[in-house]
C-alpha cells in the first residue's frame, strides 16, 4: 500500500486525504502551520506539498530530504525546481475545483484529469483515484495552468458579471444558469466556434452597440472582452 503525508490542511490538502483515503492509500498525516516538518518525508512513499504556490519552496526546504521518499508538490504553474533539495521529485495538479474536502475528494476520485510531472509515483497516485494523467512539459506549465484558470476562475468571474446586470433589472443569477451549462453542452458536443451563438455569430452590430449604449460603464471592459473572444472565434471558423 502506498503511504502518503500531507503538508497543507486547507481545501487541497483535506480533498486529497480524504480521496487517496477512499482510494486505499495510506494517509499518516496532515500537517499544519504549527507543525514541524523537517521529519515528514520519513517513513512513508510520498509528500505531497499541498501549500500555497508561494510557499512551496520555503516548505520543501524545510524538510529534511530522504533519498527514497518522493516530494510533489499540487501547483499547477510551478515546475520541478523549487523542490530543489530532494531528490525525487512531483507535480500532481488536479483539473477539478475544490471548494470543499467533501466536494473536492468526490470530484478527485470522479475519473478527471490530473495534470503530472517527475517521479512516477504521482502517477501511481492517479491510478489509484481512477483518474487520468496529462503530461505537460516545464516550459508549458505557466500556459497550461492559465489555460485552467481561464475554465474555472475566468467563467465564475464571467458569471459574476451575469449576476450584477441580471440583477439590474431583477432578474435572478439562477435564471441564465441553464443557459450557461446549455452553451457548455453544446462546447463538448460542437468544440467552441461551432456552438457559438447569438449578435456576434449573426454579425449583429447593432444589437451589440444597444448592449454597451444600456450597460453601466464599470461592465465594458468586460463586455467588449467578451464580444473580442467570440469575435476571434468567428474568425477562426471562417478560417477552416
Amino acid at each position: 500500500m502506498t503511504t502518503v503525508r500531507i503538508i497543507g490542511p486547507g481545501r487541497a490538502g483535506r480533498s486529497f486525504a480524504s480521496a487517496f483515503a477512499a482510494a486505499g492509500v495510506e494517509v499518516r498525516d496532515l500537517l499544519g502551520h504549527a507543525d514541524d516538518v523537517s521529519s515528514a518525508a520519513v517513513d512513508v512513499d510520498v509528500l505531497l506539498l499541498a501549500v500555497p504556490d508561494q510557499a512551496v519552496a520555503g516548505v520543501a526546504w524545510a524538510v529534511r530530504p530522504v533519498p527514497s521518499t518522493v516530494v510533489a508538490h499540487c501547483s499547477g504553474a510551478l515546475g520541478l525546481e523549487v523542490l530543489a533539495p530532494h531528490e525525487r521529485v512531483a507535480a500532481l495538479h488536479p483539473l477539478v475545483t475544490l471548494p470543499d474536502p467533501a466536494v473536492g475528494a468526490a470530484r478527485l476520485g470522479s475519473g478527471g484529469y490530473f495534470a503530472v510531472a517527475g517521479d512516477q509515483a504521482v502517477t501511481e497516485l492517479v491510478v489509484a483515484l481512477g483518474g487520468r494523467t496529462l503530461a505537460i512539459p516545464a516550459d508549458a506549465r505557466a500556459r497550461y495552468h492559465a489555460a485552467a484558470c481561464m475554465a474555472s476562475n475566468h467563467l465564475v468571474a464571467l458569471l459574476g458579471q451575469v449576476q450584477r446586470v441580471a440583477a439590474s433589472v431583477g432578474l435572478p443569477l439562477e435564471a441564465f444558469l441553464p443557459l450557461a451549462q446549455g452553451a457548455l453542452d453544446d462546447v463538448g458536443r460542437l468544440g467552441p466556434a461551432a456552438a457559438l451563438t447569438g449578435p456576434v455569430a449573426r454579425g449583429d452590430l447593432t444589437t451589440i452597440e444597444r448592449h454597451r449604449q444600456v450597460l453601466d460603464p464599470t461592465e465594458l471592459g468586460g463586455y467588449d472582452a467578451g464580444v473580442d473572444l467570440a469575435r476571434r472565434l468567428v474568425t477562426a471558423g471562417r478560417q477552416r
